[in-house]
């Protein structure tokens, strides 16, 4: 069932550091009212990169994830910064948290984190035929590079240090795309 998008009878916004929160006075097409609340994130938008080794092997990175005080296995992944395009900003962050560039790069699509209130999209980027090049990131520490065999994933899902959200989707996404276009 189509339904149309409610009604938006005024927005009162706030500053929360690296967000703007939203007040959305709404009205939907049952005639409620209701007061929503979203975030925005200042910038330009993040990166998600699955980095390809070989055709059967993806490259993680470990590194210390303050919302829970520990360290996390995950993939590549940052910010787009001013001016760049998704591409750009995946292969410079690739070059920052993992020390390879990649000389053939697929945007798959966006993913959100949670859209019911927050409007934060990350660009999932598939990276192949890597090179090793370094660029100095903004991680305090290097980044530890651990490589993960994709038929493996059934495991690596279940691992405690394993956990973020967007990393488990690309994986699987990427893992079907690239049966596609390999």
């Amino acid at each position: 069932m189509s339904r149309p998008l409610p009604t938006i009878h005024g927005i009162t916004e706030h500053d929360a550091g690296p967000y703007r929160l939203e007040n959305l006075d709404l009205e939907f097409s049952n005639g409620e009212r209701r007061q929503f609340q979203r975030l925005h994130g200042r910038g330009h938008g993040a990166v998600v990169v699955v980095p390809m080794i070989d055709a059967a092997t993806v490259l993680l990175v470990r590194e210390y994830a303050a919302g829970v005080h520990r360290y996390e296995l995950g993939l590549v992944k940052g910010r787009i910064d001013a001016g760049e395009t998704a591409l750009e900003a995946a292969d410079r962050e690739l070059k920052e948290e993992a020390g390879y560039g990649a000389r053939r790069l697929d945007h798959l699509r966006a993913l959100t984190l949670a859209p019911t209130y927050m409007s934060h999209e990350a660009q999932l980027v598939v990276a192949r035929d890597l090179y090793p090049e370094q660029l100095v990131g903004d991680e305090p520490e290097p980044l530890e590079p651990v490589p993960w065999k994709l038929a493996d994933l059934h495991q690596l899902i279940l691992r405690e240090d394993f956990s973020e959200g967007r990393s488990i989707a690309a994986l699987f996404i990427a893992r079907e795309w690239l049966r596609e276009n390999t």
